[in-house]
């Protein structure tokens, strides 16, 4: 609480920020982008996706991994600010069942910012048909306490730039 100019106390937010980093080499673009309507109408959340040039994906920021797909498409951690962002490779990848896929990650094990994650063989997507697009949502982060801040760089470096600011207001 602090006081105003008339001596009245008010109550001041505390607010979180995180920089989540681009997790692979390529184009950051709004989620609005990805084509697909999971993604690009916020159904999981908000955040932003990757265009990739590389195949090698890394961890956006540090957490816990509380989610490891079986189909090694998937990566979810928690900050120890509890924000739970998800990495979601390619479109329609589940149906691979790990297949293209390369990951030694499990539930439960702590990963740090530019981590690998996994490596992905994009010919093998392709021929499969699959889209490259890499989705990283915060998917507890829909609502008011949350503001997000894009930065859509056309050359991402891996692990390097900060592809999105997230802030969040704590109520204290």
């Amino acid at each position: 609480m602090l006081s105003n100019e008339s001596g009245q106390r008010s109550n001041v937010e505390d607010v979180i920020k995180m920089e989540l980093y681009s997790v692979t080499d390529g184009k950051i673009i709004s989620i609005e982008d990805v084509k697909d309507p999971v993604f690009s109408e916020k159904m999981m959340g908000d955040g932003f996706a990757v265009e990739p040039t590389s195949e090698i994906v890394l961890a956006p920021v540090s957490g816990r991994l509380f989610q490891v797909a079986d189909a090694l498409h998937a990566y979810g951690i928690v900050t120890d600010k509890g924000i739970e962002v998800l990495v979601h490779i390619g479109l329609d990848t589940v149906t691979l069942r790990g297949e293209g896929f390369t990951s030694s990650l499990k539930e439960g094990m702590l990963v740090k910012k530019g981590d690998p994650l996994a490596t992905v063989d994009f010919d093998y997507l392709i021929e499969q048909e699959k889209k490259l697009t890499i989705s990283v949502v915060i998917i507890n982060g829909c609502s008011e306490a949350y503001k997000y801040e894009l930065n859509k760089e056309s050359a991402a470096v891996a692990g390097e730039t900060i592809a999105l600011t997230v802030y969040k207001k704590t109520g204290k």
